[in-house]
This record gives structure tokens, C-alpha cells and sequence, in this order.
């Protein structure tokens, strides 16, 4: 039977994909991407963009699609067969891409390509690639080049394993509680945690450490030593402070070797340090504006964050008799204030965000504000609980995109989105590919035949991963390389998506995507008012968790020796920063994927810096809005043509100009999150 990973006629076929067709996939796809360099490199061939498109684009894009496949699959269907296949394969296709980025012929014959005959996009898309070379080791020479091959390799090597030991060590650990342990847990989460214990012959329920479990028992569980059990788990994931045999998951080693070869790499290229190298494709110009851009919002957060601590300590006491509230004793804390003060629970909200009826309402939103049409599609998928959509503006096709939403075992946690396939006029064929795109979350399934029902947060992330999905699926930028969120700079790549969650506490949204699972009615008005003063409950405190992250991350790659214990760094961090103190066996950067195996090394303060951007784009939408609560129809299409279809044809800035009419400004993001 033919190989299904080879065809490229459409879509994936999923359900015929097996472990087994990787490794005879990649010989072919490898061997005629390396026939593709070696044409376009050869003496006699013309330094013109469109041919070396038509041969060598046109091999690396199907080598790239092929192995996003089986990427992907790796992330949301583990199997120890596939993950084999996977990490046999890694080294070569690694090896491929990094030799690619560094080849020296390929780097003259793009420096050889006369500008003058390209058009703007293709300018940009051009632009951006001699800076590639640049940072991929093409004007390394000897030695020094081929040590920048294996440095390439080893990470890929060693940020993989990072993210299996922080899936295995999440997947392995469970605990069995009897019903008085449970005790105050919402009722839906309990059932699902009695089914799975049934499912495996256990008696009581069972209790893990992925979040639509362990973030309720944090909440609700009335058992101090319960909360405990749990968290101690959850900080110590991937560390050497995990539980008995949770110890062969540490990612300790993992990360100083990362550190080690980040700081190796950067000094290979001229730089002083990583975090210089991962800056050159940012809208950040160095890292000392990220430090004094991060130590500037925890100067401005901080006394909204002592209040919100000095609020919580003073209801533990006097509400919940707790006075020396212990760190597992803080979630729970902060939800029964929470109840107190503005009368509502996250679970009595829950119960009017059923999966249908929210996904309903975002494509409401969507179609309304961009002027699309979004309907189911058919295509093959992973797994049954898999849908997939299409876009379409005027009857024409716009991209298409799977949506996975619930959390399930040998899925990656967390929630993400990711390009299955990209809009390009192909120099092939000349005809325009579409693109399609994956959502993927990590939502609590629906028990006894109900749907599924989401916490406000994570109707929120659906949302935000969504924003990703347009920014990718609403491109019209014909050319590969900044269609879409390609060559888009990091900092600002989650401006769309964030700029998407703001309609998540809009009345006039959420009046048309809830609907009570049992009644049917949608969300009270009383209850929304809640749930709008209760909005930026602790934003104080949140904000400076944040800064925490993106702060530790700054600094560890900038200057920070490799060999010295991060802890100690991130106890510094703290000690500027927070007002809550961790306990000393937290574990934090064991399980921080997002820089050890994610891409934003040096890069985690894009969260914030890109919340400037959204919070005061969205602004433009307040200053429009219609006296019924609705959005400006004409600020959505300028919002569309000019970040969303845009892409990376042109630098962040000189888009959210062309949309705002100015500079992004600070007080937007201030006054969203009551810290004026």
C-alpha cells in the first residue's frame, strides 16, 4: 500500500498513518530535498527567487508538511512506537535543516538574487532569510561550522526528551481518593475522576495531575492534606524532588545541558549571549529594554499585588481560620473569596459554557467582525473527538482547520496552534494552496452523554489559541515564507491571539454562547456583572507571576553561567518580584516547556509585550463601538486587511500602525487589568 505520509494530493490521512511509514517517508522526502540543494546550488543555476522557489521551496515544503505530520501526532497521539519512530527520525531531519540554514552556496546565490525583481512580499520574505543564514551558521567556516551542526542536533535531541519526561512524568502519577477526601470537589470533575478509577478497576477516584483534574481539587477540595498531596506532585514534575520513582523523569541535567549549548551557540555567532541571538528577529531591540520594559509593569503591579495578598491573608484568617496559609491553601483561598466577594463560583459559571454552545459563539463573533463563514468539513483525523471546519469569505475558500479539545493520555498538555499547511501561490503548478491549521486544547471531556462544559479560562483559551488560527488562516499574502504568522516577529505573534480574548467579557458575546446545561437559559445578567467586577481579581498578583516567568527566562539566557543552579537565579527573581514565596522543593523549571522545549527561550516576555499591542488594538474596537454593544463592522475589516491579512509581509510595527494610526501605548493594557 502506498505510503500515506507521500501524498500531498490533500489533506492527512490520519486514520491511515502508522509508526511504520515515518522512517520510509523521510529516506524519499530527504533524498529529493537533498537532490533539490544540490540542483539550485550548482554553478549553472540562475540566482532568481522564483526558480530556486519552483525547485527547492516546492521539496522542503513537502519535507516540512510530512514531518509536521508526524510532529503533531507525536504531540496529541503518543504511542511508545510512534514516539521510536519519531525520535529515530529526529537527528536526520534535524541534521538536514540545520546543514540547509548553513549552506554556503545557497547563502550566495540568495545574496546574488537582484532585489529590484521581487516583489515587496517576496522582499521581506528575502530580507528575512539572509538574516536565517546569518543566525544558522552560514558564514561559520571549518571547525567552528561543523560544531554548530552537532550543537544544532543535540537540542533538538535533548528539548524532546524534556517534553516526554514533563508528559510522562504528568501521565504516570495518580491518586486514588476516597469520597470524604474529595469532598467539595465540583460534581462533574468527580465523576469523571470515579469513571477513570472503574475504567482501571480501582476503587475511590482518581486523581491526576492534568489540569481539568488537578486545578479543581487546588479550588474546591476542602482536605488541606489532599491539596498538599497535589501540589507537592505538581511542582516537583520532571525534578529531583518528584516522589519515589518520579525521579527517572528529572529534567535537571536536560536543562543545564540546553543552558550550556544556547550560551555556545550564541558565542559561535558573535554574540555575547543567547538571549542577544534570540532578540535579532524580535520588535524588542535588546535585551536591557526587555529587563527595563518587565522591571518597569512589576513596579506598577506591585502595589495591586500587595493588596490582593494582604486581601487573602486577612478572609484566610477571619473566613477560613487559616492563619498561616500554606501554599497549596492559596487557590482555595483565593476561590472562596472570590465566592464571598462577588457571590459566584467558576463552577456555577461553568455550567452555562457547554462546548457547543461557546464554539457557536465564537464563530458568531468571528463571521460577524471579519466578514467570513465558518461550517463543518470532513476530513481524516486522529482521533473521534477531532472536528474540522472550513472558512470561506464570499463563497471562496478561505483555509480550513481541526479543532481538538479534550484532555486525554498521551496528549501534550497545555493548548497550541500550529499549521498544518500554509497559503502559497506554488511556483509548481501556480496554483494558490489554502491554508489549514491545528487547534489544540486541553479540556475536561463531557461525562454521562452531557457536553462537555468549560471553565471561563478556558473559554478564554479557546479563544486565544483561535486569534493564532485567524492570524494563520486569514493571510492573503501569497508568498511561503511571511504568509501568515510566518515571519511574523515573536514578540508580536500573539498579538491576534490575545487581542481575541477580550470578546470573552463582552455582554453582547457572551449573551449568544451560553446556555445552562440542564435549562437551557443563557447566562444571567447578574451573574455576568459578577463576573466583570470579579475580572481583575488578583490581576495584581497575576501579572507579577508573569513577570516572574519572562524575568527568569530574560536573565537566564543573558549571562546567567550554564553550570551554576538556576534555582538560584530563580530565587533572585522572586525575591525582586513576588509577594508569594515558593517553597523550597518547587520545581518550576523542570516542567517550563515553553523555553526548554517551545521555542520561546528568551522569548517568554512576548506574553506581555504582545498584551501591550492587543489590549490597545482592541481599545480602537471600544472607541467604535455601537450603542446596542455592538462591534464596528469597518474597524473589523481594517483589523482584518491590515494585521491579519497582512502576515509577515511587513514589519509588527508598520502593521499595527497601519491599523491604530499610531505607536502602541501602555495605559490600554493598565486599564484593562484595573491598574491605573
Amino acid at each position: 500500500m502506498s505510503n500515506p505520509l507521500l501524498d500531498f494530493s490533500a489533506l492527512p490521512a490520519f486514520e491511515r498513518i502508522t509508526p511504520a511509514h515515518v522512517a520510509p517517508a523521510l529516506d524519499t522526502l530527504l533524498a529529493q530535498a537533498e537532490q533539490a540543494l544540490q540542483s539550485v546550488t550548482a554553478a549553472d543555476f540562475a540566482a532568481d527567487w522564483n526558480a530556486i522557489a519552483g525547485v527547492l521551496d516546492v521539496a522542503t515544503e513537502r519535507l516540512g508538511r510530512a514531518w509536521g505530520v508526524v510532529s503533531h501526532l507525536n504531540s496529541v497521539a503518543d504511542t511508545a512506537e510512534l514516539r521510536a519512530a519519531y525520535n529515530e527520525a529526529l537527528p536526520r531531519v534535524t541534521e538536514f535543516w540545520t546543514r540547509l540554514g548553513a549552506d554556503e552556496r545557497l547563502y550566495a546565490q540568495y545574496k546574488a538574487i537582484d532585489t529590484a525583481t521581487l516583489t515587496p512580499e517576496q522582499r521581506q520574505a528575502h530580507k528575512n532569510a539572509l538574516r536565517s543564514f546569518v543566525l544558522s551558521g552560514a558564514e561559520l567556516q571549518g571547525a567552528a561550522k561543523e560544531r554548530f551542526t552537532q550543537i544544532q542536533e543535540r537540542q533538538a535531541e535533548l528539548s524532546q526528551k524534556f517534553s516526554e519526561n514533563a508528559l510522562d512524568a504528568t501521565d504516570n502519577w495518580a491518586y486514588y481518593a476516597s469520597a470524604d477526601e474529595i469532598d467539595g470537589l465540583p460534581t462533574d470533575v468527580a465523576q469523571a475522576a470515579r469513571a477513570a478509577a472503574q475504567a482501571e478497576g480501582h476503587e475511590g477516584y482518581k486523581l491526576t495531575l492534568k489540569i481539568p483534574c488537578y486545578l479543581p481539587v487546588m479550588q474546591f477540595a476542602r482536605s488541606s492534606a489532599l491539596r498538599q498531596r497535589l501540589y507537592r506532585a505538581y511542582v516537583t514534575r520532571a525534578s529531583d524532588q518528584a516522589e519515589g520513582e518520579g525521579r527517572r523523569f528529572d529534567n535537571s541535567a536536560h536543562i543545564r545541558e540546553i543552558l550550556a549549548l544556547r550560551q555556545e551557540e550564541a558565542q559561535l555567532l558573535g554574540y555575547a549571549h543567547f538571549a542577544e541571538v534570540s532578540l535579532v528577529a524580535k520588535m524588542a531591540e535588546s535585551p536591557a529594554q526587555v529587563i527595563a520594559f518587565l522591571r518597569d509593569l512589576a513596579q506598577r503591579a506591585r502595589p495591586f499585588a500587595e493588596h490582593d495578598l494582604a486581601d487573602l491573608r486577612a478572609f484566610a484568617a477571619s473566613e477560613l481560620g487559616l492563619a498561616d496559609p500554606q501554599p497549596w491553601d492559596w487557590p482555595y483561598i483565593s476561590e472562596k473569596l472570590k465566592e464571598a466577594r462577588y457571590a459566584f463560583s467558576e463552577q456555577e459559571v461553568k455550567q452555562y459554557f457547554t462546548a457547543p454552545k461557546v464554539l457557536a459563539g465564537l464563530f458568531k463573533i468571528v463571521e460577524s467582525l471579519f466578514d467570513v463563514t465558518i461550517a463543518p468539513d470532513s476530513a481524516s483525523r486522529w482521533n473521534p473527538a477531532v472536528q474540522f471546519y472550513r472558512i470561506e469569505r464570499a463563497g471562496q475558500l478561505v483555509g480550513q482547520f481541526y479543532l481538538d479539545q479534550p484532555a486525554r493520555a498521551g496528549k501534550r498538555g497545555g493548548a497550541w496552534m500550529d499549521d498544518a499547511r500554509t497559503r502559497w501561490l506554488r511556483p509548481d503548478n501556480g496554483q494558490l494552496q489554502t491554508p489549514v491549521a491545528y487547534l489544540v486544547c486541553n479540556f475536561a471531556d463531557g461525562v454521562d452523554g452531557a457536553p462537555a462544559l468549560l471553565t471561563h479560562d478556558d473559554v478564554i483559551t479557546l479563544f486565544h489559541e483561535f486569534g493564532h488560527g485567524l492570524h494563520h488562516l486569514l493571510t492573503q499574502v501569497n508568498e511561503r515564507d511571511v504568509s501568515g504568522i510566518g515571519g511574523v516577529e515573536w514578540d508580536a505573534v500573539e498579538l491576534p491571539s490575545q487581542f481575541m480574548e477580550n470578546f470573552c467579557w463582552e455582554w453582547p458575546v457572551l449573551e449568544h454562547m451560553t446556555a445552562h446545561v440542564h435549562t437551557g437559559k443563557p447566562l444571567p445578567r447578574a451573574l455576568y456583572d459578577k463576573m466583570i467586577a470579579a475580572k481583575n481579581f488578583q490581576a495584581g498578583m497575576q501579572t507579577l507571576r508573569q513577570i516572574e516567568y519572562s524575568l527568569f527566562d530574560m536573565l537566564l539566557h543573558a549571562g546567567h553561567d550554564p553550570q551554576q543552579d538556576c534555582l538560584a537565579l530563580l530565587e533572585q527573581v522572586r525575591a525582586e518580584v513576588a509577594v508569594l514565596p515558593a517553597p523550597a522543593f518547587h520545581r518550576m523549571p523542570h516542567t517550563f516547556s515553553h523555553i526548554f522545549a517551545g521555542g520561546y527561550a528568551a522569548g517568554y516576555y512576548s506574553y506581555k509585550w504582545a498584551e501591550v499591542l492587543s489590549a490597545d488594538a482592541y481599545a480602537a474596537f471600544e472607541e467604535t463601538q455601537h450603542s446596542d454593544g455592538n462591534f464596528d463592522s469597518a474597524t473589523g475589516a481594517r483589523y482584518r486587511r491590515e494585521i491579519l491579512e497582512a502576515g509577515g509581509s511587513r514589519p509588527a510595527m508598520e502593521s499595527f500602525k497601519a491599523f491604530r494610526g499610531r505607536a502602541p501605548e501602555l495605559d490600554a493594557l493598565l486599564r484593562h487589568q484595573g491598574m491605573q
